[in-house]
């Protein structure tokens, strides 16, 4: 199972998904992480500067469109965890079929080893 994390610096999990420099990508089986690689984030609006300030920017039916981006890129992709995330992204990744963890550990090896043990929290209260 691939597991993605997000991150500015493949150590520290960021603490907004879509505004991520880029993603540790893992590869997970029986309980162990067997392949461990950073991706650049070149998906999405907010990490290529489309979004800065309002400039039409919307929250609302229509900013579900461009999360194409990064559904596309982390098609592969079970589980999504960052340490934040905008409620219209987790909503999109849950619905595309993703488990996704907004957690308030921050670093990377933690959550891998929570995660793991199946011990890795979502808080519903770290969505904005």
């Amino acid at each position: 199972m691939k597991v993605a994390i997000a991150s500015d610096d493949g150590k520290k999990v960021a603490s907004h998904f879509g505004r991520a420099k880029g993603f540790v990508v893992c590869e997970i089986e029986e309980k162990e992480v067997k392949q461990r690689d950073y991706i650049p984030n070149t998906f999405t609006g907010h990490a290529r500067g489309l979004h800065q300030g309002d400039h039409g920017h919307s929250h609302g039916a229509a900013h579900g469109r461009s999360h194409a981006g990064i559904l596309e890129a982390l098609k592969d992709v079970k589980v999504v965890i960052s340490h934040g995330m905008g409620r219209n992204l987790y909503e999109d990744l849950t619905q595309a079929g993703k488990d996704v963890y907004v957690t308030d550990k921050v670093n990377i090896d933690e959550v891998l080893v929570l995660f793991v043990e199946g011990k890795l929290s979502h808080i519903e209260s770290l969505l904005h």
